[in-house]
């Protein structure tokens, strides 16, 4: 099992991926218009990047509910590429 720091994390998980802390006691969702929080008192809220995050791990899993966000992914990471790529492009010119 891969575990992460919080900017590893940011950086790995793809579209419809969860990542956990530890005993599941905080859960994220990658979804094209950003990452959400999964159950508890945020579910379905916006995550903020707060001090408590940073010293938390994670592991990165897909699993059956995240199974929809699967058809969108490669068109959202061609998308991210590209829009990388333009950046560099410009940069350099």
């Amino acid at each position: 099992m891969d575990w992460f720091t919080l900017g590893n994390m940011i950086t790995q998980i793809r579209i419809g991926q969860k990542a956990s802390t530890p005993g599941f006691s905080r859960t994220v969702i990658r979804r094209p218009d950003g990452l959400f929080w999964v159950g508890g008192i945020w579910s379905g809220q916006i995550v903020q990047l707060r001090d408590y995050l940073f010293s938390d791990i994670w592991t990165i899993y897909d699993d059956e509910e995240t199974e929809q966000w699967l058809e969108y992914r490669t068109k959202i990471e061609q998308k991210e590429r590209e829009m990388i790529e333009n950046q560099f492009e410009d940069l350099r010119g």
